[in-house]
């Protein structure tokens, strides 16, 4: 009896302690991407790159809009493990954001781009960047022109094109299986130039989604 007592003692223990680390880090997704969002919209305005928090090694770039998906998600600056953690991130040595060439976004495969699993061909994407020569917030517009499962160390779709391109890329199969040997590249091919974005345009509110990555 004893033992089974202890037994459940340790269980509900064990459990509360799980339960305890989940709403902590659900707690934590959250407000990072308040802050995050909070820090995209306050660089557009003083048109200086902000932090979203004091210690942050990083910060909001751009805006990425997939319409039909209802996706919204603020993009962070360089790839790195530690940004990917709170959202999609340009990847270094892609274009810039409103240079010529292939823009390249990494994001993962069990959270910010779990939903390219439902993209589809001609999809439209959307992406707004602030362009601090210019002093003006820009977008541009893509058409999805195809998706493909590549392996890890075929890396060409990520490399320099002849033309403009937008390139999405994660981990695949998506989910949180234990295993993604395999990645996912989405291509997009401009459907004309950027274009500055008018006021009205701007005032647009960011719908705020949070996708969790534990």
């Amino acid at each position: 009896m004893k033992a089974l007592r202890f037994l459940t003692a340790l269980i509900l223990t064990a459990g509360a302690c799980l339960t305890g680390r989940a709403t902590y880090l659900n707690a934590k997704a959250k407000l990072a991407g308040v802050l995050i969002r909070r820090a995209w919209e306050q660089s557009i305005h003083s048109g200086q790159p902000r932090a979203p928090w004091p210690w942050a090694d990083t910060h909001p770039v751009a805006r990425l809009r997939i319409p039909r998906l209802s996706y919204d998600e603020i993009v962070l600056d360089a790839a790195t493990p530690r940004t990917l953690a709170f959202g999609p991130a340009l990847l270094l040595g892609g274009a810039g954001l409103g240079k010529p060439g292939n823009l390249v976004l990494a994001g993962h495969r069990t959270s910010w781009f779990r939903p390219l699993e439902e993209i589809a061909q001609d999809d439209t994407i959307r992406i707004e960047w602030f362009d601090a020569r210019r002093r003006g917030l820009y977008e541009r517009t893509y058409t999805v022109k195809m998706m493909r499962i590549v392996d890890p160390l075929d890396v060409t779709l990520l490399g320099p094109t002849s033309g403009d391109a937008l390139t999405l890329v994660t981990c695949y199969p998506f989910g949180r299986g234990p295993r993604s040997p395999q990645r996912y590249v989405v291509r997009a091919s401009p459907l004309g130039p950027s274009r500055l974005m008018e006021r009205s345009d701007t005032a647009e509110p960011i719908h705020t989604v949070f996708r969790i990555h534990i």
